[in-house]
């Protein structure tokens, strides 16, 4: 075979260059499609993530809206391909396709989390200068609850009290319809849904501020936590076997466990950890400090600041903790982009 012209060859190397560079640039501007959480944790985590990424990186990104279970489904297919806030192991969709290899959880992005039933602890202890008497003295378990269905009387069924759960499509409005059923409180207690994270926290926090009983399920990290003084009502251990009965909303049968220990990672479907091994590596350091957190959560409550300005807030006021996830050079793209 004949040599080539060297000015044919370096023509060549010119174009193969720039095709590859076009392809990486468009590479970067395919939008990585986040989960859009609707809960404060989960909407921060985000828009967090999503800076980094963004600054850092160079990629662009989006976000999509869906239940938690639909989101789930949608990473397993990689129609999503980040969920900045799962709670690893809890819903059947997600153990199936973590199974199945088609998602992964990175990290333990946030230590000590929680969730639970939980009433004020003034309707146990009742609070002096509010002039608050207790109307629960006797309230520690979920079985007490039996005998107090009257303290925390619904609105539209005074015969029966009222249990606040999680919105529909959240995973554990489904563990808390069957807990009701496993721990003989669904004849006592109307299992009402809020329609949103938001509208759930505005009905908690406006009966805690009007010094009125309410029982609600809740979770941590949240504002919540760290602005009012509230007990959580103490369930069975957790029982591995008892947790899928709790899992399953056609099981007829629940058992009464408490909920699996919280392991919050960043969900990431195959696909993602294949294609951005240096966004995996980076989400595996992901390491929130829960008291940073509810701080920095009950501020943007209190301010109603937006999710991406308090995440702009978050990285300015904390550098410590978020350059150790990322490398010199990308931690100097976000600083500087800040």
């Amino acid at each position: 075979m004949k040599t080539l012209p060297r000015l044919l060859v370096g023509l060549l190397l010119t174009v193969g260059l720039v095709a590859t560079g076009t392809a990486m640039a468009a590479d970067k501007q395919t939008p990585i499609h986040f989960g859009d959480i609707t809960w404060e944790s989960g909407s921060l985590t985000t828009e967090i993530l999503r800076l980094i990424v963004e600054k850092g990186y160079g990629y662009a990104t989006d976000t999509l809206p869906g239940s938690t279970v639909s989101m789930e489904v949608a990473l397993a297919r990689n129609d999503i391909q980040v969920i900045a806030e799962e709670w690893a192991g809890r819903s059947p969709a997600w153990v199936k396709a973590e199974q199945a290899g088609e998602v992964f959880a990175l990290g333990d992005t946030v230590k000590n989390a929680d969730e639970g039933w939980y009433v004020p602890k003034f309707v146990i202890e009742g609070d002096a200068k509010r002039g608050i008497t207790a109307e629960a003295p006797d309230l520690r378990t979920v079985d007490d609850l039996k005998r107090y269905a009257q303290v925390f009387r619904d609105p539209e069924e005074p015969k029966k009290g009222r249990f606040l759960n999680s919105p529909s499509g959240w995973t554990s409005e489904i563990v808390n319809s069957q807990k009701l059923k496993a721990y003989g409180l669904d004849e006592l207690y109307v299992n009402f849904r809020s329609g949103s994270g938001a509208a759930l926290d505005a009905e908690v926090t406006s009966s805690i501020q009007r010094g009125k009983p309410v029982l609600f399920y809740y979770w941590s990290p949240t504002p919540l936590m760290g602005r009012f003084q509230l007990v959580r009502l103490e369930e069975p251990p957790f029982n591995e076997a008892a947790w899928k009965t709790l899992t399953d909303a056609s099981n007829p049968k629940p058992q009464g466990s408490r909920s699996l220990p919280a392991k919050l990672s960043i969900g990431v479907s195959a696909a993602f950890r294949q294609q951005y091994p240096e966004l995996v590596e980076m989400f595996t350091k992901v390491d929130l400090p829960i008291e940073t957190l509810n701080q920095t959560l009950a501020h943007m409550s209190e301010k109603r600041q937006p999710p991406k300005d308090a995440a702009q807030q978050f990285l300015k006021d904390h550098p410590d903790i978020w350059k150790a996830w990322l490398p010199a050079a990308q931690a100097s793209k976000v600083e500087a982009a800040l």
